[in-house]
């Protein structure tokens, strides 16, 4: 028990200390959104089910989407029902609006929070769900099946699963569709989707030299064979599945987190699962899902979410993918492969700046509240401690310690370079072992809003 002023003190000091180094979040905090937004105290939530005329109007906009219509009528009636956990539904159905139709959803959010919103920035709607944490109704997964099988009816088996992990209220649709093709080799058409990259084209460092050496590559070692994936490639692919070291695994790229990572899928298979990119994100992140069993899974921590995979307990184990230039990667592996320059596919090679700076200015999809002991795409590394620890070590601050000599250590992990990016290793006795973590850089809100009790590395 703390008593007394010093004991006030010592109490007040170790629950800063608390949120500084675990980021816990306390009762009470301040809610800000990746743009500064501070999102006022949420509206009280009802328990229970919804009432039959709130079920009566989501009926009939579902009947109006698959008639390939807005019903402004029902938005008004939920609008008016007083439940705050129906702007779930209103938030999906954004998905369905003509600009005539905006203000209409605006004005329904308004009813229900008491908060008015720009017309501009429709995304401020889910932002503000998550941030307060409003629980979803009854039968709201349902509802948004119904509404997003009218966008992709091939999305139908992520539903379907009764005991699926997936949490629907953070489901965006972004804008593309599932790539659910078997053959996915380069140039194969693939509509409205993110077409991934199955055993693309390879060539040694040397014939590598297409690859300005100032651009950078995801490079990722098994078994002492290295290979660098350059990143405007993965900028259009998003996913490959590949064989390296005599190792099967898939990399999921999701641009929106500035994260690549790499999961060994050997382990559930002789050749599968096969990755794919569903069109769904979950908090601004890509939703992968496995071909073969049409099973979702998480793409930051490789946990099956749903289908046969979720069924038999499946996390797929993961490998260090190291962000470098290509210069000083095939430097410190000068055996390394690279794909090819066009990755094996006809015609002209990829474009080195495919995405134009569409993600420079930080989530262009809901993330919620963010923790804001970093910019929100600060760039850090992220690993899991052998006791289970998440820890970040924010990129640039490790890459000046290291340049000045020092050891960058917590949690018995050891950050050091490689290449001109950053790998993680265990520690025993002070010394850094031989066994690798597995590690990889991403935006700080997603690895933070993934792993919202990480532990923060200050140099």
């Amino acid at each position: 028990m703390v008593s007394g002023k010093s004991g006030l003190v010592r109490a007040f000091a170790l629950i800063v200390l608390l949120v500084a180094f675990t980021g816990y979040n306390l009762p009470g905090r301040d809610l800000v959104g990746s743009d500064g937004t501070r999102f006022p105290p949420p509206p009280a939530a009802p328990s229970g089910d919804i009432t039959l005329e709130a079920r009566a109007a989501i009926d009939t906009f579902v009947a109006g989407v698959r008639g390939m219509a807005f019903d402004r009528q029902a938005i008004e009636s939920i609008g008016a029902g007083g439940d705050p956990r129906l702007l779930w539904f209103v938030s999906d159905a954004r998905r369905f609006a003509g600009r005539a139709d905006r203000q209409t959803i605006l004005d329904a959010f308004a009813a229900l929070t008491g908060v008015s919103l720009p017309v501009d920035n429709f995304n401020a709607i889910t932002n503000h769900l998550i941030a307060w944490e409003i629980p979803a109704y009854p039968g709201y997964s349902d509802d948004k099946r119904a509404l997003f099988l009218r966008i992709d009816p091939r999305w139908a088996p992520f539903f379907d699963d009764r005991d699926t992990q997936v949490d629907w209220r953070f489901v965006e649709w972004g804008g593309v569709l599932i790539d659910d093709r078997i053959d996915a080799r380069p140039g194969l058409p693939c509509y409205r989707c993110i077409p991934a990259l199955d055993d693309p084209a390879v060539t040694d460092a040397a014939g590598g030299n297409w690859y300005p050496e100032d651009k950078l590559v995801f490079g990722v070692v098994i078994n002492g064979e290295a290979r660098a994936y350059p990143k405007h490639i993965m900028e259009i692919h998003e996913m490959v599945n590949d064989t390296l070291g005599g190792r099967r695994f898939a990399m999921p790229y999701c641009t929106l987190c500035g994260s690549a990572q790499a999961f060994f899928t050997d382990d559930v298979g002789a050749y599968g699962p096969v990755l794919r990119t569903s069109g769904l994100l979950v908090r601004s992140n890509k939703l992968s899902y496995d071909l073969t069993t049409m099973s979702a899974i998480d793409t930051f921590s490789g946990r099956a979410l749903s289908g046969p995979l979720r069924a038999a307990g499946v996390k797929l184990n993961q490998v260090s993918v190291v962000t470098s230039t290509w210069g000083d990667w095939k430097r410190e592996y000068p055996d390394t492969t690279i794909l090819s320059v066009n990755g094996g596919a006809p015609g002209a090679p990829y474009p080195y700046d495919p995405l134009r700076g569409r993600d420079d200015k930080g989530p262009i999809f809901p993330v919620g509240d963010v923790d804001l002991r970093l910019p929100v795409q600060e760039r850090v590394l992220g690993v899991i401690a052998n006791d289970g620890t998440p820890l970040a070590f924010p990129v640039s601050e490790v890459l000046l310690a290291l340049e000045a000599g020092e050891r960058v250590i917590a949690r018995g992990v050891a950050v050091a370079a490689a290449g001109s990016g950053l790998r993680a290793t265990n520690t025993v006795g002070g010394s850094t072992s031989p066994a690798a973590l597995a590690s990889h850089e991403a935006f700080w809100f997603a690895w933070s809003q993934f792993h919202p009790d990480t532990v923060l590395w200050r140099r």
